[in-house]
């Protein structure tokens, strides 16, 4: 009885059997992800993490489901950590609670003319998932939106974020007119204050600047009305007490978006 129990569960007919294809494609993209943004071979990996190559690669293409022992070693050898959440059934899912209201503060302050689209996958050339994506059909403008309530490394989420906008062609929503040609892609990072962030900010402000160039105000001034979309940008978060705001500006101190 347990063996068939187990068998139907692990079905791909079986809800709970689609479910783990989805998570174990999804948790291989994911190391995927990682593994080029360091930029390490899968045999590298396989070497630090004491696996077989042809195994890691196997959990790469979402062929085989990893052990809790052979995830951690992974996630160690990209210099990484290895978390396990259970998320509520109900409700939208929320990877983290921080960032939903950060992406509600924003959709709040939104013309009605932008389009918006929460959480796009896109395939190709990079696989991965944006946010949000606003699409101005007047300015024939889309924004690959970023949500950061905390940046680790910042060299690797910009580049993440400009594969993934590059990407957005390949995405399901990507269904222009030839006569009204494709629209110009941009994008935008959503960055919660805080000391962390702040502090990054102004010690790699070159950087940031020259992949947001655009002034905060401008981008605001675009969301909110018929303005022209300045370019790829940033807008600053404050989150106390509950209560999420976008900000004017960037913080006190920071040059960058000015």
């Amino acid at each position: 009885m347990h063996d068939l129990d187990r068998v139907s569960r692990s079905s791909p007919r079986t809800d709970i059997g689609r479910r783990v294809r989805a998570a174990t494609r999804a948790l291989g993209l994911e190391i995927q992800r990682l593994r080029v943004d360091v930029g390490l071979t899968q045999r590298e990996v396989a070497g630090r993490a004491g696996i077989d190559h042809g195994f890691l690669a196997r959990i790469e293409t979402g062929e085989r489901t990893p052990s809790l022992t052979s995830l951690t070693a992974i996630a160690t050898a990209l210099g990484g950590d290895m978390r396990v959440h259970i998320y509520p059934g109900t409700g939208p899912v929320i990877r983290d609670a921080v960032q939903a209201s950060m992406s509600s503060a924003l959709l709040s302050l939104l013309d009605p003319r932008w389009q918006r689209f929460v959480e796009v996958p896109v395939y190709r050339p990079v696989r991965g998932v944006i946010d949000l994506v606003l699409h101005d059909p007047v300015q024939h403008v889309i924004v690959g939106t970023e949500v950061e309530s905390d940046l680790r490394r910042l060299e690797q989420e910009i580049r993440w974020a400009g594969q993934k906008a590059e990407a957005l062609p390949s995405a399901d929503l990507w269904r222009f007119s030839p006569e009204a040609g494709e629209p110009r892609i941009s994008r935008l990072l959503v960055l919660r204050s805080t000391r962390r962030t702040r502090d990054l900010a102004r010690e790699y402000g070159p950087l940031l600047e020259a992949a947001y160039p655009a002034a905060a105000s401008a981008v605001l001034a675009s969301l909110r009305s018929g303005a022209p979309w300045p370019g790829a940008g940033i807008v600053w978060c404050r989150v106390e007490r509950g209560t999420t705001t976008i900000l004017e500006g960037p913080p006190r101190g920071v040059v960058v978006g000015r």
